[in-house]
């Protein structure tokens, strides 16, 4: 690959991956002073995953600028996971970065609110005194483990993979398609006509 594309390459997944990264981390920053009234139930959850489907849709953004300016129109299904694969790492590692600066520093006792509410969800589920005992024992030993940032950066890298991976996915299947394979002929008034 000539040094101008991989130039080019670079580019394309240092923004996409960049721009993905910023609409995640910058989704906790927009819900800070809401933390109380969304919580950690449902709300918080969708909340949360909408924001990574709408920032991994730089995925394929990213995959088609590719294939567009880099690749001369044509990618394979390998070539184009690829860079949407490094599109979701950088768009993590964004993430990452965010997150923990929000956790240290607006949200130090993020992990014991999260073991309170936990266990409050298993009383209010009618678990007995000794698997209440059990899960703030566990909840405890979790936070303590969650003060070290390795521990912060490894959880937090888990979470957009369920979004990322399908995204990276259907994409590289999209774009690696050959032009007109699907769909040929629309807008041209010969859709459906054998």
């Amino acid at each position: 690959m000539p040094q101008d594309s991989v130039t080019t390459t670079t580019r394309v997944v240092m923004t996409s991956g960049l721009i993905a990264g910023s609409i995640m981390g910058g989704m906790f920053l927009v819900t800070y002073p809401f933390r109380e009234q969304i919580g950690f139930g449902p709300l918080g959850m969708a909340i949360g995953y909408t924001s990574m489907v709408l920032a991994f849709l730089m995925i394929h953004v990213g995959t088609r600028q590719y294939r567009d300016h880099v690749s001369g129109g044509t990618v394979t299904f390998g070539q184009a996971l690829k860079v949407a694969a490094l599109i979701a790492l950088v768009a993590t590692l964004v993430y990452i970065v965010i997150w923990e600066v929000v956790y240290y520093t607006l949200l130090p006792d993020f992990m014991v609110e999260y073991g309170r509410f936990t266990v409050e969800q298993a009383r209010a589920a009618g678990k007995s005194a000794a698997e209440l005992a059990a899960m703030q024992q566990q909840m405890t030993e979790f936070a303590e483990a969650y003060r070290n940032p390795f521990v912060v950066a490894a959880y937090t890298f888990l979470e957009p993979l369920p979004v990322a991976l399908p995204f990276s996915l259907v994409s590289a299947w999209l774009v690696s398609r050959r032009r007109g394979s699907w769909g040929q002929g629309w807008g041209q008034g010969s859709w459906g006509q054998g």
